[in-house]
């Protein structure tokens, strides 16, 4: 079923990869996570505007059991896998959160009604994590077999990073062109496309014809978007850790909430101004990591980075960009204010 077949792959290259993930473990977390993507979906069967209680109850939920299977590894397997789950969960959920950026856009670009958003969601979440599955297997069976896997890996993030930065400080407003999405367009050479939404449904018969609608498009869409995330997310958490499993875990735990997430995060994301800066030097941080990861394999005498130091500074940027965003929407806050005073006076006189 769900990421099944991925992860089957992730535990034959495993054998060659030191890792915390027996048979029964994977099962186990396998199962866990197909029983909730279940409950997810008969959720989401019928169509609705979730209340904002409902979105921060749920986020709760998916928040609380990532932290309690963090506890159990810690007292089962000791704090070294303990602090490299919860370094890595830490980075998987702070990139998630970005790629919430890019679905609220793309919903609003596609007009998505609010009541299928979540079904769309969960979609899009499915498809990340089949994905993230493949790129665990393949990074597992790399780092097995190449020694310059982590010198590959952290110059992707450092690529990125630069990208994401060069982004921050531009400080456009980001739009997308539905038409100019490249996997919109393909598919809309194949198949027909109805004007409106037909509920949940992906596609439906018309004259003896399959059409799609446009929920299918957007869900194809969001499921381009989701490649490119699972190239920057796995190398970075195997920058934290070199455990597949733990790894597929930390992936798996941070993309299930995002469903509920959306709707508590939606207003709020854009309070955030400062994220993007804060991404950048995180997966910045980890690419020179993963660099010295590397360099220390060639020449012992190069000094590696600590699990624990690494999550001390993830943790402190965090921190520090939403202060410094809280701070800035103050600010942003006063000037209007200001402007608006002035305005009253001129008016006066």
């Amino acid at each position: 079923m769900l990421a099944s077949a991925s992860t089957v792959t992730a535990v034959s290259a495993v054998s060659t990869t030191e890792s915390i993930g027996t048979p029964t473990l994977w099962t186990a977390t396998i199962v866990a996570i197909v029983a909730l993507f279940v409950i997810d979906f008969l959720i989401t069967r019928k169509p609705h505007d979730p209340s904002m209680r409902e979105a921060v109850g749920w986020s709760a939920f998916y928040i609380a059991i990532p932290l309690a299977f963090g506890v159990f590894l810690w007292s089962q397997y000791g704090s070294q896998q303990g602090i490299e789950y919860y370094t890595g969960y830490l980075v998987e959920k702070s990139l998630s959160v970005d790629n919430l950026f890019v679905f609220i856009i793309l919903l609003s670009a596609f007009a998505v009604p609010r009541e299928l958003r979540q079904r769309v969601l969960l979609i899009g979440v499915a498809g990340a994590l089949i994905l993230r599955g493949i790129f665990i297997a393949l990074g597992a069976q790399m780092i097995a077999s190449f020694s310059w896997t982590f010198l590959l890996f952290g110059a992707i993030l450092l690529v990125t990073a630069i990208k994401v930065g060069r982004d921050a400080l531009s400080d456009e407003d980001h739009t997308i062109d539905v038409g100019s999405i490249r996997s919109v367009r393909f598919i809309k050479r194949f198949y027909p496309v109805t004007e409106g939404y037909e509920g949940t449904s992906l596609s439906v018969k018309r004259d003896g014809k399959r059409w799609l609608t446009p929920l299918a498009v957007v869900a194809i869409a969001i499921l381009g978007t989701d490649i490119v995330f699972a190239i920057d997310s796995v190398p970075a958490v195997y920058g934290i850790t070199g455990d597949p499993y733990l790894v597929f875990a930390t992936n798996a735990f941070a993309l299930l909430g995002l469903r509920a997430l959306y709707f508590v995060l939606e207003n709020a994301l854009s309070s955030l101004v400062h994220l993007g800066h804060g991404l950048a030097l995180i997966l910045g941080f980890i690419g020179v990591k993963l660099v010295l990861h590397w360099a220390h394999t060639v020449w012992p005498a190069v000094p590696e980075i600590p699990t624990l130091a690494s999550l001390g500074v993830i943790i402190g940027i965090l921190v520090v960009v939403t202060l410094t965003s809280l701070a800035a929407n103050r600010r942003e806050r006063d000037r209007d204010i200001d402007s608006d005073v002035e305005e009253e006076l001129v008016q006066e006189h």
